[in-house]
């Protein structure tokens, strides 16, 4: 009886050995968040100005711009080959959608991937006013919990029209700022030409805030290619920055 007793014992601390070194090897090796070089909130006007017509085009030029081959070697050009990037849409000052979640984008499949759930991704604000300064402390609140290290974090405001529904930009803009945030601009000129004026002066700021113009959305595939490379890559790379200005 007492052999059995200890037996039994056995057997169950010998099953209970399998299953803690089976939960052990279950847990990941690394269990720090992975480093990117580039933490990047892409933030689409899509108040009432944004006909169908152009969000298509806008989405289209997000999908082309991110296959091209100039902004897959941006993302491949950094320390450690990878960057994150979420998308959301925006118009008046308390409507803001997250559209694509952060994302990891490393390997070529990844990138294809995002591009073609860019050109994909339905519309889901139709209209209400237009507030870069709600689209910028979205942007804030999304790059102050991100799923990964970095030490570079990018709001990137497109639009085509300047605030005119709850606070001007200025208190958001220095917040951001303040956080070590860098707000870049995509103006679209196509209802105002100066429409590129008031981003410079309200919107864009930081350490080597820049903005691209387009001239219309038609031209937006051009534009945002152009300021993906400039945002992404090695400010250091003139090759890669060069090439993607030649081929404009």
């Amino acid at each position: 009886m007492d052999a059995r007793r200890r037996l039994d014992r056995r057997s169950l601390l010998i099953a209970s050995g399998a299953s803690l070194a089976a939960l052990s090897f279950a847990r990941p090796v690394n269990t720090q968040p992975r480093q990117v070089d580039l933490a990047l909130a892409l933030a689409a006007d899509c108040s009432g100005s944004v006909h169908a017509e152009h969000y298509a085009l806008q989405q289209r030029g997000y999908g082309e711009a991110f296959r091209s081959r100039e902004v897959m070697r941006a993302i491949r050009s950094g320390i450690h080959g990878a960057i994150a990037v979420c998308y959301f849409q925006w118009s008046g000052y308390a409507l803001q959608t997250l559209i694509l979640p952060w994302t990891v984008l490393r390997t070529d499949e990844d990138i294809r991937q995002f591009a073609g759930q860019m050109e994909r991704a339905d519309r889901t604000i139709f209209g209400g006013g237009t507030s870069p300064t709600g689209a910028i402390e979205f942007g804030h609140r999304l790059l102050s919990n991100i799923p990964v290290q970095t030490t570079r974090r990018v709001i990137d405001v497109s639009g085509d029209g300047r605030n005119n529904t709850g606070p001007g930009p200025a208190e958001a803009r220095k917040a951001a700022v303040a956080a070590g945030i860098v707000i870049n601009g995509l103006p679209i000129l196509h209802l105002e030409p100066d429409i590129d004026e008031y981003y410079e002066k309200n919107v864009i700021g930081g350490p080597g805030a820049f903005m691209v113009p387009a001239r219309d959305y038609e031209s937006f595939a051009t534009a945002v290619r152009r300021k993906l490379v400039l945002e992404i890559a090695d400010r250091n790379a003139p090759a890669i920055l060069g090439e993607a200005f030649r081929r404009s």
